[in-house]
């Protein structure tokens, strides 16, 4: 059996290898360029890794089969210069897992102190994408990803769905020797009921990120973070409580952007910006062109817009891409009814919610 593993092995490298000089030539027939942002086709990926998921039969499951594929294909594109992708830092936090898990480990990756800043560097072309959390599932949205959208005119490339799994680490050896504990205030969200349970009149302190709070517990034995196990191999702090996250399917969607819209992939999603005219009838007004043409809206949300006292717009989530039938003639009609219809991005749909 070891001699047949080896010969796969082999054979596996080899595959590798053939796959690497394809997409090599791929890039060398396009263009002269050699900027990895020229030849990345997100739509493509997208189809390739649902392919992926169809034909997997196990073992291994399907999270791990992605994870693989991901970084070949991420590898590969990566031959002459990686995608340089800025995120919301510090190292460690859960939104540069994000950027590993859907881009791979062959970019560069940019850490950065804040949203505004990971929107600038995408803006200016010095990052080829961007990597911000725009919600969790039991906490709501990141207003301030959305709020950005106002003032920028990137656009919604991709979106992410990372499992976010919360570990208490320190160097206390029992919760009785813990003080004080630091992390985000998401997470110490995330986290209330165990918390409450476990560590009762403990101080907890909110810090700009996870990696932040493990920063500051690593020479404290009486203090304790609340982070993700990347920031806890960063800083060499052992877990002494795992998965202490109020609900298990807590998941947090992350927002790829960048600078153009692609193509469909066949399992899209668009976001619109709308605002109408005031008066009654507003909303319904907005939303009518979606049912009229059988357009589902997955999500909406309001938010101020900056623009007057109690003037809002409204960020929608529709099934399907603009260049859909359906699509594209509900956007014809909501130009026709509102007073802003913009579209941030049409993108493939999470693949997999991955942990």
């Amino acid at each position: 059996m070891r001699a047949d593993i080896d010969r796969l092995d082999e054979e596996i490298q080899e595959l590798i290898s053939a796959r690497a000089r394809l997409a090599s030539q791929v890039r060398k027939s396009k263009e002269k360029s050699s900027k990895a942002v020229d030849y990345f086709r997100p739509e493509r990926e997208a189809q390739v890794l649902r392919a992926v998921l169809e034909r997997n039969q196990g073992p291994l499951s399907d999270s791990e089969m992605l994870r693989l594929f991901r970084e070949i294909m991420s590898a590969c594109l990566a031959q002459q210069e990686p995608l340089k992708v800025a995120y919301l830092g510090p190292e460690g936090t859960f939104t540069q897992q994000a950027v590993n898990r859907h881009f791979g480990h062959s970019v560069h990756a940019l850490s950065l102190p804040s949203i505004d800043d990971v929107f600038e560097q995408v803006q200016a072309g010095d990052a080829d994408f961007g990597v911000v959390p725009v919600e969790n599932s039991s906490q709501g949205i990141v207003s301030h990803t959305l709020d950005m959208f106002l003032l920028s005119d990137l656009k919604i490339c991709g979106e992410i769905e990372l499992r976010v799994h919360q570990n208490l680490l320190t160097l206390a050896k029992t919760v009785e020797q813990i003080e004080r504990v630091y992390s985000h205030e998401q997470s110490l969200s995330q986290c209330k009921r165990w918390l409450r349970s476990h560590l009762p009149g403990v101080e907890l302190i909110s810090v700009g990120s996870n990696s932040e709070a493990a920063r500051r517990v690593r020479n404290a034995p009486e203090a304790a973070a609340i982070a993700g196990r990347p920031a806890a191999e960063i800083y060499g702090l052992p877990v002494l409580f795992s998965d202490i996250e109020d609900h298990a399917d807590n998941t947090t969607r992350f927002l790829v952007i960048g600078r153009q819209i692609f193509a469909p992939s066949g399992h899209d999603k668009t976001t619109l910006l709308l605002s109408g005219h005031e008066g009654p009838g507003l909303l319904y007004g907005l939303l009518k062109p979606l049912q009229e043409h059988g357009v589902n809206m997955t999500r909406i949300e309001s938010r101020p817009s900056k623009l007057g006292k109690w003037a809002y717009v409204f960020f929608v989530d529709l099934e399907g891409h603009t260049q859909d039938e359906n699509v594209s003639a509900a956007l014809k009609d909501l130009e026709k009814v509102s007073k802003l219809s913009r579209v941030l991005g049409s993108y493939p749909r999470a693949v997999l919610a991955l942990s």
